[in-house]
Parts: structure tokens; C-alpha cells; sequence
């Protein structure tokens, strides 16, 4: 644009007077953390992948044997999954890792693109507790964790676990028993006060990708949740919750949750995959890890809320630096306006009028002259997200009917 105008004639300038649209962040793509078939493939180097023969070409030469990582993954792409991480520990790694050298889940912090991460088969308290410390320290993504196998009692499952064993690869095979029976007392996670983590029980039964021709065996399945999360954000959006969904590649559970269990482990965060002779294996559960009262304790709120603060975080990087007045606040309104109403309009906030889904406010306000002096930009941001209907109650009585008898001509 010139600065100043000396010719006489016609000058066209080009002005910026809509608003900058926000996208929204994505949240399908998962990580995956395991042992691979080849133990030394990509050895804590996080791999992305995009189907499962893409996977097969870098993980599993022919020959290898099946891990739980190479499970996951293919029930991950089997349910809906379009996109994911690879992250293989190799023999003796921990998901802890070092911060150091940047091994386990430290190898992940740097990937801003993962939402879901999960670490089939890993089912020790101590593990839990990397996952979750990994997810809860982002604040920007879940972990989705497997419930152990062996639990010879479902209230175990209902408190809380202690971890005897070491962290790192010296306490691995103590910690594998620790899975199992954890410390006699309880075999569930850690609250998790935000809602940064899901856990899944029973583990489901599904035929080997790599040799067909096996039996089917028990396998972990927070890989096949993952995809279900994708497939749900992909046909209904991040709002709607990944439950009342048929486990695609599932032909059985390793154990039958009855309705009454479940009415006790629901109550206690625990999210139950259940078989009905009608309707197939499907996932029976959407609550988080955060306290029953929590406001954050289904996963589709804090998926959707992890979106938002993503989206909007990215949308305004241009904010930076501008001169901090009323043009400023006028034009962050503005965007961050539109972007929720498109949210409201797509079903993921309540309320029949956008003022009644959210508020954004950013003025004098919120940003007084010491604020300002300090170099800082405040918005105030509310929103109404949507919350599933857990429970359906028909109330149903006996009605006499009409007080008139009709009477034949």
C-alpha cells in the first residue's frame, strides 16, 4: 500500500473486513505405544501411520508374532481410525521413558497434532499413572487405558490401586504382576480431576491380523477405542459421546458384565464393553476418570473442550503482538464468536439462541489499564456443551381410558 498519493488517479487497495475464520483443531489422531512384531523398528521415534499395511511394510515383517501394539492398531483402522502414531518401546522400554533422551511418552510431547494416546496392554498402576501425569501435563489430549485382564473380583475395580513396582524397564516383569493383581486392594486408577483419562473393561476377543488361521485370544482394547472415538468424531462430531458404538473386529469378551455390575462400576468411572444378544458388542460407557460430580466426568466433554481451547489458541496466534486497544478486542469477539456459533449450529453446545450456548467477552473490562500495561490480552470465553443421555427413564403407569362407552347403533 503507498504512503502517500502524489499522482492524480485511481488507487485500489486491498483491506482485510471479515473475520479471520478459527478451524477447528482435529481430534482423532491417536498415539499408539507398545512393543511392535520388530522390536527394533523405530525404536522411540514416533511413526506415523495411515492404514494398516502401511504399518504392516515398517512393524511386521512376515513371520513375526502378533503384540498387543500390532492389535491395536489394526482394531484402531478397523473402526474408523484414518490417522495415528506409532510409537514402539522395543524389548524392556518403558512408557515412562527418560525426559533426558527422550524415550517413552516424552517422545510424544513434541507432536502437537495427537489427541489420544494409549498403551494397550499396559496395565500396572505405575503405568496408569505415566499416561495419565503425560496427558494431565499437555491439556491436550486423553488417554484411553485398558483395564487389566485377570480381575478375579470387579470391585477391585472400583478403588484405587497402589503400584509395588520400580518405574522403568528393571521393574517390568513385577510390574506385570502388579497389573494383575495390583496390591490385593484395588486395580483402578487415579482420579484424574480434569477428566484427562478413560478406562475400559473387560478386554474383548478378536482374530489375529497377522495369521488368520489362529484362534482368537483375549487382547487389550484401547487401540479399537481409539477408532472408535475417530469414527464418532468423523459421522457425529467431537461432541457426541463414543458409547452406544459396535466394536468392529470383537467376536467376544473375556468377561460378561452383567447390568448390576455395571450400575456400581459406571458410578466409579469405569466404562464397560458389554455383549447383547440384539444388538452385537458395543461400548456401554463414557465416563472419564474425573469424580462422579465432576463436571468434566464424560469423555465427550472434555474431548469438545480440548478442541475449543486448541482451536481458538491456534486461531488467534495472530493476536500477537498487535496493538492492545478496542480494535483488538472487537476483532478477538468477533472470531472467537463466530467460531462457537458454528460449534452451537453443529449440535455441540445447548441452547436455542447462540447467547444462550456461550459468551465471549473481551473489553475494558477484563482488560484494565494494569492488565494491559502488563502486556496482557484476557477474554473471557463460556460455553454449554452438550452431555449424553446417560439414562433413559420412561414412566409408565395404567390409564382407565375414556369415560365414554360407545355403544352400537
Amino acid at each position: 500500500m503507498p504512503t502517500s498519493y502524489q499522482t492524480p488517479g485511481v488507487y485500489v487497495e486491498e483491506v482485510s473486513m471479515g473475520t479471520r475464520p478459527i478451524a477447528a483443531a482435529g481430534a482423532s489422531t491417536a498415539a499408539l505405544v507398545g512393543i511392535a512384531p520388530d522390536a527394533g523398528a523405530h525404536l522411540n521415534e514416533p511413526f506415523a501411520c495411515n492404514s494398516w499395511s502401511q504399518f504392516v511394510r515398517e512393524f511386521a515383517p512376515e513371520g513375526s508374532a502378533t503384540t498387543a501394539l500390532a492389535h491395536a492398531v489394526f482394531g484402531f483402522f478397523m473402526n474408523g481410525g484414518s490417522r495415528c502414531y506409532v510409537l514402539n518401546l522395543g524389548k524392556g522400554g518403558s512408557i515412562a521413558g527418560d525426559p533426558r533422551k527422550r524415550t517413552g511418552l516424552y517422545a510424544l510431547e513434541a507432536i502437537d497434532e495427537v489427541a489420544i494416546v494409549a498403551a494397550p496392554g499396559y496395565t500396572g498402576i505405575s503405568d496408569y499413572e505415566a499416561l495419565l501425569s503425560h496427558c494431565e501435563g499437555l491439556g491436550d489430549r486423553v488417554a484411553i487405558l485398558d483395564a487389566p485382564l485377570e480381575v478375579d473380583n470387579v470391585d477391585a475395580l472400583k478403588k484405587v490401586g497402589t503400584a509395588s513396582a520400580p518405574a522403568g524397564p528393571a521393574g517390568d516383569e513385577a510390574k506385570k504382576e502388579d497389573a494383575k493383581k495390583a496390591d490385593g486392594k484395588g486395580m483402578r486408577p487415579r482420579n484424574s480431576d480434569r477428566g484427562f483419562g478413560a478406562l475400559y473393561f473387560p478386554w474383548i476377543v478378536a482374530r489375529d491380523p497377522l495369521d488368520p488361521g489362529a484362534d482368537p485370544k483375549n487382547i487389550p482394547p484401547s487401540g479399537h477405542m481409539a477408532g472408535i472415538y475417530a469414527r464418532t468424531d468423523a459421522t457425529r462430531g467431537v461432541h457426541k459421546a463414543p458409547a452406544n458404538e459396535v466394536v468392529r473386529g470383537a467376536v467376544g469378551l473375556s468377561y460378561r458384565v452383567a447390568r448390576a455390575e455395571q450400575g456400581e462400576l459406571n458410578s466409579a468411572g469405569v466404562n464397560c464393553i458389554r455383549f447383547f444378544p440384539d444388538a452385537g458388542i458395543r461400548v456401554w460407557g463414557a465416563r472419564t476418570l474425573a469424580e462422579e460430580a465432576s463436571e468434566w466426568r464424560y469423555v465427550n466433554v472434555r474431548r469438545l473442550f480440548n478442541v475449543i481451547e486448541e482451536s481458538i489458541a491456534r486461531g488467534t496466534r495472530w493476536t500477537v503482538f498487535e496493538p492492545n486497544d478496542f480494535s483488538l478486542w472487537q476483532a478477538v469477539t468477533r472470531d472467537v464468536g463466530a467460531f462457537l456459533t458454528l460449534l452451537w449450529r453443529d449440535g455441540a453446545l445447548v441452547g436455542s439462541t447462540p447467547a444462550q450456548a456461550f459468551f465471549v467477552k473481551c473489553d475494558a473490562e477484563t482488560n484494565p489499564p494494569e492488565v494491559v500495561d502488563a502486556g496482557r490480552l484476557v477474554i473471557e470465553v463460556g460455553v454449554a456443551p452438550v452431555k449424553p443421555a446417560e439414562f433413559i427413564i420412561f414412566r409408565i403407569g395404567q390409564w382407565s381410558g375414556g369415560s365414554e362407552v360407545e355403544t352400537a347403533a
